[in-house]
């Protein structure tokens, strides 16, 4: 942006900043959209995947068109869905102790049975499943050393499916519920819009400018890293606030549906520009990841909830990862 170098704003942080507020007025908005009719683990799978894994898509989009090397994509990835399934998910649990919303709500008595929760446990299962379906079909793909273009339209397409299941999963509650999509939610998808864009602004000059710093930790070296740290804030924000509010089954969905849109979509949409040489460090991440999802379907599937425990077990994974990812390899 001309304009702000002319003025000597064009710093680093600046955009930082930038990037930062557009994100959590995305989350702000999520709230209005719940009302509009995307409300519970749909509001998790289906819109705020959108609003917090927007920088990860756009990192994909900037980097393949600047010929960046697929490898710092594939690191974006797995930073952010490995943060999510194991750091913002088990550090929650581990501080408040988060059962599913059947848990929670046992104590509300009510005249007519609620399958509110049960369904929102099942979903939340639903979504779990596709998490190790797409990091297996990921995995698989890349086991030949490389994604190729074609590998990348299969990625594509598998997102586009999972989410047009959703989208007809909220108009058939619509239409049994006799509720149509209000005004005020267009509104809302339009400033989610402005959002977007302020998010590639952003996103595009920080890249442009790490890309050019070649030494110490804040470089083009550890951009994947960086950029995956910076993408998954607005997660954190999203994990804790609803962890506070009790609302598991939208932590659980908010943070695993994230996950969707960088495995497979942003791995599928950089593989389109040109075909992703896999890390060795992939391996690794992939097995953490897919460790965590089990541990996830597991503890949902036969107890409903996650123990506090597996929390504080789930928050000390996510070290080894780092440990694994940056130090063993800076070693």
């Amino acid at each position: 942006m001309p304009w702000i170098e002319r003025h000597g704003l064009a710093t680093p942080w600046f955009f930082v900043v930038v990037f930062l507020a557009a994100s959590f007025l995305m989350v702000w908005r999520l709230e209005s959209m719940a009302a509009g009719g995307f409300e519970g683990t749909v509001l998790g799978t289906l819109v705020m995947p959108y609003c917090t894994g927007m920088g990860n898509l756009i990192f994909a989009f900037v980097l393949g068109r600047q010929g960046g090397l697929g490898a710092d994509v594939l690191i974006n990835c797995l930073v952010n869905n490995v943060t999510n399934l194991t750091l913002l998910i088990g550090l929650p649990v581990a501080l408040w102790g988060m059962g599913t919303a059947e848990k929670v709500n046992k104590k509300k008595k009510k005249k007519a049975p609620d399958y509110t929760p049960q369904l929102n446990r099942l979903s939340t299962l639903l979504t779990l499943f596709a998490v190790f379906f797409f990091t297996g079909t990921t995995w698989a793909l890349g086991r030949r050393g490389q994604i190729s273009r074609m590998d990348g339209l299969v990625l594509v397409g598998l997102f586009l499916f999972w989410q047009c299941f959703h989208i007809f999963e909220v108009l058939k509650t619509n239409v049994t519920q006799n509720r149509s999509l209000g005004f005020m939610l267009w509104v809302d998808l339009f400033i989610l819009g402005v959002c977007s864009y302020a998010t590639y602004v952003s996103t595009d000059w920080l890249v442009t400018w790490t890309s050019t710093v070649n030494s110490g930790f804040i470089s083009s070296k550890y951009i994947g890293w960086l950029s995956g740290w910076l993408d998954v804030l607005p997660n954190a924000l999203l994990a804790f606030y609803y962890a506070w509010r009790r609302q598991p089954e939208v932590v659980y969905t908010s943070q695993v549906g994230d996950g969707h849109v960088c495995i497979p979509l942003c791995i599928g949409v950089f593989a389109l520009y040109k075909p992703i040489v896999v890390p060795a460090f992939f391996e690794t991440g992939v097995l953490i990841l897919g460790g965590a999802t089990i541990v996830h379907l597991f503890c949902i599937g036969l107890f409903g909830r996650l123990p506090r425990i597996l929390g504080w077990a789930l928050t000390a994974a996510y070290l080894v990862f780092l440990y694994d990812g940056i130090l063993k390899q800076a070693g």
